[in-house]
């Protein structure tokens, strides 16, 4: 029996009868969600019969804390699992971290530096203990942030990349890839990081322009001199080759001669290749092929040896006066020795180019020649992108697509090995005469005189890509993965599409029979600030989610999040933004609160319609369609069009409209207030369940007290009954036009919201009759009395409202006070109309001072008709 069930059996708590004056967020949230783990709502029974609805949380970085992009993802992730619980799925929402190995071990590393200690000091297995004890007592903070946020994950499933059955996922799959001849250990050129101390894949290197130098100089001397340019000068003490384009007449009478390399005492030949694009530059380029991945492709079609002058820290090791030098050392004092012998030809700073960075430490990257382990991609990418072709797997938005085949399609085979001791241990064993064994986790690693594991450890995307499967017990075959195994949907950032989806799905196929890992690989944008930038330390526009969470409420910010959710966009967001889904918050909790103190219930069925007056049978059939509106949109994970859709119809139908219509209904007692009541009630009920996903904490208080039921994390998800009344809508749009039409001359005309006027409403015959104590209520109207007089008049989608102003403004002061700002605009129409009538001037000016002068002609023509129109409905002074 899951805890589901077995809580579902006991009594429920006694409802809270009464709402406080105002919503504390604080008070609430952190009791809310305790009270949610605790009862096991958010667990998950692989023994149920109930469809199951499964999504893996991106895991986290075990180095890591909650920023604005998490809070983000796991706003939406947390909505749809809400949604399909209250639906009647098996829901698991899998959380997790994951080790982060450089991340991890640079931390550990710099905590080491503090006692004046490195790695090499403890050894190998003790650091390893003091890396699993800071992650006991200091990683891992973002999962009580994750709490904070209210996320739904299943606890007691919560898994490690490092723990004991993970570790077992990823022995076994690199054993039967290595069986499978699909991993294998070979020197190629890799992205080398002199700080991390370890190679790291292509994609984990973040290019950026950098202000550079771009030196020409000159090879050989006389008719056998040849010019190549470089932006890394320190290179040439490598260069085994200068290579130029077959076809290139400059230099078909050098290709196959020697020119001596300067500052060395040795020759290169020259080569002919057509990788080298002869219209760039001189047409001739250096050939390194131990230090650039271009040059070693080159260096393999010719058969040039790979001379390595750097070591891992990027110091020069080629014998020589330069030996000892970092590489920015070396270059400039490579280049100051060139220039001596007369041998630069043309030096080009800054040079603007595109160089490659850490992604994690932010050191410029060193191509360096290297034995490493790698996985032939070639049938797993093509397994991956036919899966998408094939309609196995959906992107969505579909745009998308061609980006995931852009990058599937071109794989270069992936480098797997990094050079750290933090991460899982590649399973290979090398012997005393040179054998090589691979090892499962159900074999015994060889063992004996000169037998050694090997020292690299596997990249960490190597791990987190079994994550779909791996978390569910595979290897094994348990009953969680053959109940929540494929996943539904992965929802997670286009930015990681090829760090992390492309790895999951290729493993995923190659693992599970040819399923792939999901069904659907939802994408979305990046969180930026409120113009659009990114967030980042550097720029001082960094935000901290949890110092918003403290003051605006976790729901706030996650309604925020939800609102500019828009599939595949970058989502921008400020503070002032959060601040008004608090107000939302704040409106939801008031207007309940008014409803239930006004006798709003859930008790009993509905009425039948026809019991029902036109302001009932409106807000119901508003209600239905925003509920088929909602799924749609759920369905198609528009989560922004969603939340503005619910939005708009709680605050400015229900609260505004329904809540205040219905007022007088309540006042004049009899059936219709109590059919109201358990209309309002009703509507309340669904509303607040149609919230829950996107704001659970305010709304499982409200739902709570409103319904007494247990809880609105278990309740069912609302569905379209399918009523729906044309007659009643039209009836009650015609009401609005004629509420708002007059709200807004009163205001036109300088009148206190709270100001009554007295009025003469001709609605004799319409169906708004009925509708007249509301429409006086609502509008602070005054019966006409003996006295009055129309001194205004409003004809407004067919009926007449007449007022008498007499009394309640000086019309002289106003008709002075809308003259002065009608001369004004009339002034501000003539300067911009001549100015865009003057051909000289509109030669001359540039077109976004010619689209101003433009906007504000149109803004001065649009202040006279509305300025006209309130004189006209002036009485004579």
């Amino acid at each position: 029996m899951s805890p589901v069930t077995e809580n579902a059996q006991q009594e429920p708590p006694a409802p809270t009868t009464e709402l406080p004056t105002q919503y504390a967020p604080a008070d609430v949230e952190g009791p809310l969600y305790e009270r949610w783990v605790e009862r096991g709502y958010f667990e998950a029974d692989a023994g149920s019969e109930k469809p199951p609805y499964t999504v893996v949380i991106p895991p986290p970085n075990v180095t890591g804390s909650l920023h604005l992009g998490h809070a983000f993802e796991h706003t939406l992730i947390d909505a749809l699992t809400r949604r399909k619980r209250m639906q009647g799925f098996e829901t698991l929402w899998q959380p997790g971290m994951d080790h982060a190995g450089i991340a991890t071990q640079n931390v550990v590393e710099r905590e080491l530096a503090k006692e004046g200690k490195s790695r090499h000091d403890l050894g190998r297995e003790a650091f390893i203990e003091r890396v699993w004890r800071w992650k006991g007592e200091s990683g891992g903070q973002i999962s009580g942030q994750m709490r904070r946020l209210g996320d739904g994950v299943a606890w007691s499933r919560e898994r490690f990349t490092m723990d004991e059955g993970l570790s077992q996922a990823v022995q076994t799959i690199f054993k039967r890839l290595y069986d499978d001849e699909l991993i294998y250990r070979a020197e190629r050129i890799i992205n080398w990081c002199p700080r991390c101390l370890t190679a790291i894949s292509d994609i984990e290197v973040d290019y950026q322009e950098d202000d550079g130098e771009l030196v020409s100089m000159k090879y050989g001397d006389g008719d056998d001199a040849i010019v190549v340019a470089t932006t890394r000068a320190e290179t040439m003490l490598g260069d085994t080759a200068v290579a130029v384009h077959p076809e290139d007449e400059r230099y078909k009478h050098l290709v196959g001669t020697l020119v001596k390399l300067p500052l060395t005492d040795r020759s290169i030949p020259v080569v002919a290749d057509e990788h080298v694009d002869p219209e760039f530059g001189t047409g001739a380029v250096k050939v390194t092929p131990a230090h650039d991945p271009n040059d070693f492709e080159i260096g393999r079609r010719h058969g040039l040896p790979s001379i390595a002058v750097m070591d891992e820290h990027a110091v020069i090791t080629a014998h020589g006066p330069f030996q000892g030098l970092d590489r920015l050392e070396a270059r400039s004092a490579i280049v100051a020795a060139l220039r001596a012998e007369g041998r630069i030809v043309a030096e080009k700073r800054p040079y603007v180019h595109s160089v490659g960075h850490c992604s994690r430490c932010k050191t410029t990257i060193e191509p360096r020649l290297s034995m490493q382990w790698w996985v032939k991609v070639g049938p797993l990418a093509k397994a991956a992108g036919d899966a998408v072709r094939e309609g196995k797997v959906k992107i969505h938005p579909q745009e998308m697509e061609k980006r995931y085949f852009d990058w599937v399609d071109n794989l270069h085979d992936w480098c797997i090995s990094r050079q750290l001791w933090w991460g899982h241990r590649i399973p290979v064993w090398y012997g005393p005469n040179g054998e090589v064994v691979c090892v499962g986790p159900d074999e015994e690693a060889p063992s004996g005189e000169g037998w050694h594991q090997d020292t690299d450890v596997l990249d960490t995307w190597f791990s987190s890509g079994l994550w779909p499967f791996s978390t569910l017990g595979w290897p094994e075959r348990t009953e969680s993965l053959a109940k929540f195994y494929p996943n539904s949907v992965l929802v997670t950032g286009y930015d990681i599409l090829f760090f992390w989806v492309a790895r999951m799905m290729m493993f995923g196929l190659y693992a599970m029979d040819g399923t792939p890992p999901f069904h659907t690989i939802a994408l979305h944008g990046m969180v930026r600030d409120q113009f659009g930038k990114k967030m980042s330390k550097s720029f001082g526009n960094a935000v901290n989610p949890l110092d918003w969470m403290d003051t605006y409420g976790s729901d706030a910010l996650r309604f925020t999040l939800a609102r500019g959710a828009n599939p595949g966009v970058d989502v921008p967001i400020g503070e002032d933004w959060v601040q008004g889904s608090r107000n939302f918050a704040n409106k939801i909790w008031n207007a309940t609160r008014f409803a239930m103190m006004n006798g709003a219930t859930v008790e009993g069925p509905l009425p039948d319609a026809s019991r029902m007056s036109p302001t009932d049978r409106w807000i119901l059939s508003r209600l239905n369609s925003v509920v088929a509106e909602v799924d749609a949109y759920y369905d198609d994970f528009q989560f922004a069009k969603l939340s503005d859709a619910l939005f708009h119809f709680a605050w400015d139908e229900v609260f505004d409209w329904y809540v205040e219509l219905s007022k007088t209904t309540f006042q004049a007692g009899g059936e219709p207030a109590e059919v109201s009541k358990r209309v309002l009630g009703e509507v309340l009920d669904v509303t607040l369940k149609l919230l829950h996903p996107v704001v659970p904490f305010v709304t499982e208080t409200l739902w709570t007290t409103l319904t007494g039921g247990e809880s609105v994390v278990i309740a069912d998800w609302p569905s379209d009954s399918g009523f729906r009344d044309a007659d009643a809508e039209r009836e009650i749009g015609t009401l609005q036009s004629v509420i708002t039409e007059v709200r807004r001359f009163r205001a036109d005309q300088g009148l206190q919201p709270g100001q009554r006027v007295p009025a003469r409403l001709t609605l004799d015959g319409t169906a708004l009759a009925a509708h007249e104590p509301a429409i006086r209520q609502l509008l602070r109207l005054q019966p006409e009395g003996e006295s009055f007089t129309a001194t205004a008049t409003l004809p407004v989608a067919g009926v007449e409202v007449a007022l008498d102003l007499s009394g309640v403004i000086d019309v002289a002061a106003e008709r002075k006070r809308l003259a002065k700002d009608l001369a004004a605009a009339e002034k501000e129409k003539s300067q911009a109309t001549a100015k865009l009538g003057n051909e000289a001037f509109l030669s001359k000016a540039p077109d976004h001072v010619v689209d101003k002068i433009r906007t504000r002609l149109a803004k001065a023509e649009e202040d006279i008709t509305r300025i006209q129109s309130q004189l006209d409905r002036l009485p004579p002074a």
